[in-house]
């Protein structure tokens, strides 16, 4: 009889065990669901408790302030059901019956499938500390602080379908496809928006999605990459997509502004499968019609000229005396080090409030785990005038192939106003 009570006991424990388990991969799924998603980009103030909420998300509308989604019961979501978080995360509607304005991508979340909404559920309520802090409240100009309004928002504008695999495409681009279009959100920030602030389009069935647009004044590449070569991203191949999305950088370009914090808190964190996919799915888009742009022979025209650094204009001279050391007089950088000017999208974009930026505020790559170095440029803000300034940017936007319009000294001062006063943008 002993020895009964003892086999029984043991195999409670390795049920238990088991269980635990089971709970403990879960988590960890849920964990890595929430990395795709980049929830915690927004869900966590600059310094601030993880997931606890209170970051300023500027838009057209006014500010708001991303929630708590920690588990705490009164601060957070601890009190929501499985059932509640869903709707939440998927159709944007809040445990009380309130609903959430679309700064939430849950439009793009409404592909989740079942499992992984399990999945991050699990992770929320189990793997995350609660934090008993509460955010700020958003608090818009009417009519937009009328909350119910979204009702008719939603049904003029959202996406509630569900993820739809394509039967013809392989599994790493229907994978990439659920990633690019669902968890990852991409087309929050790189498919134009309409009249309503919508996305003018959820997936691939149409031209406009990942097409590009601006971001709080910054130019925002297409992301359409059906192509050998071409500007852009339609001229990188499948790992330099990979490069980009897992160091940071490869050898065309290194990220800047919105990007650098999908790649820190997010893509860096994906596995080469799923990057992978990415890259494959966003190699089956096809680009829409380039840019203007000049002819090839016309980048030998610029090196040569700065070569002979004779009658040169004001940009001119400015470029060869602060950038020509890294980004050489061809424009071409150093591969994973020095970005590429030369139909770069943040130089010949329609505004040039990035480029701008970036010379007065300068940039640094993330460090991950692929990547753990950072490449640091320095700001020029203390060391060259609005004029400078101004002669290098319509330089550079109109060196080499690049053909976008010149700049003023008046753009370069208003951005220069906003950087001190403390403005992201």
């Amino acid at each position: 009889m002993k020895s009964i009570f003892a086999s029984f006991a043991a195999l409670a424990c390795l049920t238990g065990s088991a269980f635990a388990q089971d709970d403990q991969d879960l988590i960890a799924r849920g964990a890595y669901i929430s990395r795709l998603g980049d929830c915690v980009a927004c869900h966590t103030a600059p310094g601030g408790t993880p997931y606890a909420g209170g970051r300023a998300i500027i838009s057209d509308l006014g500010t708001i302030f991303s929630t708590n989604i920690t588990p705490d019961p009164r601060s957070g979501i601890g009190s929501y059901t499985e059932a509640q978080f869903s709707d939440a995360v998927r159709h944007g509607l809040r445990a009380d019956g309130a609903h959430l304005y679309p700064a939430m991508p849950y439009p793009s979340y409404s592909k989740i499938t079942d499992e992984d909404m399990h999945a991050l559920y699990a992770y929320f309520m189990k793997g995350v500390e609660p934090a008993a802090q509460a955010s700020p409240q958003t608090d818009l100009g009417f009519p937009f602080n009328q909350r119910w309004g979204m009702v008719f928002w939603n049904a003029v504008f959202s996406s509630s379908t569900s993820f739809a695999p394509q039967t013809a495409a392989s599994d790493a681009i229907n994978r990439g496809a659920y990633l690019v279009e669902g968890l990852g959100h991409c087309g929050s920030c790189h498919t134009k928006r309409g009249f309503g602030m919508q996305e003018k389009a959820y997936d691939a069935k149409s031209d406009a999605f990942l097409a590009g647009g601006e971001l709080n004044g910054w130019p925002v590449p297409s992301l359409r990459a059906k192509a050998a070569t071409g500007p852009g991203i339609a001229g990188w191949s499948e790992q330099d997509i990979v490069d980009y999305l897992a160091e940071g950088r490869n050898r065309f370009a290194a990220v800047g502004g919105e990007m650098k914090d999908v790649v820190a808190h997010s893509s860096s964190y994906m596995s080469d499968q799923d990057l992978h996919a990415i890259a494959a799915y966003l190699k089956t888009l096809t680009p829409s019609a380039p840019e203007n742009a000049k002819p090839a022979s016309a980048a030998a025209e610029t090196a040569s000229r700065l070569t002979a650094a004779k009658n040169l204009t004001l940009g001119e001279r400015v470029y060869i005396d602060n950038c020509g050391a890294c980004h050489f007089v061809d424009g071409r950088g150093g591969q994973k080090i020095f970005p590429t000017l030369d139909g770069a999208s943040i130089v010949t974009g329609k505004s040039p409030v990035g480029l701008i930026t970036t010379i007065l505020a300068g940039a640094s790559t993330p460090s991950t785990p692929k990547g753990p170095s950072v490449n640091l440029m320095p700001g020029f803000a203390n060391r060259l005038s609005n004029e400078e300034i101004a002669a290098l940017a319509t330089f550079v936007r109109g060196a080499w192939t690049n053909d976008a319009d010149a700049v003023s000294d008046k753009q370069v001062g208003e951005i220069r106003t906003h950087l001190e006063a403390g403005s992201s943008h």
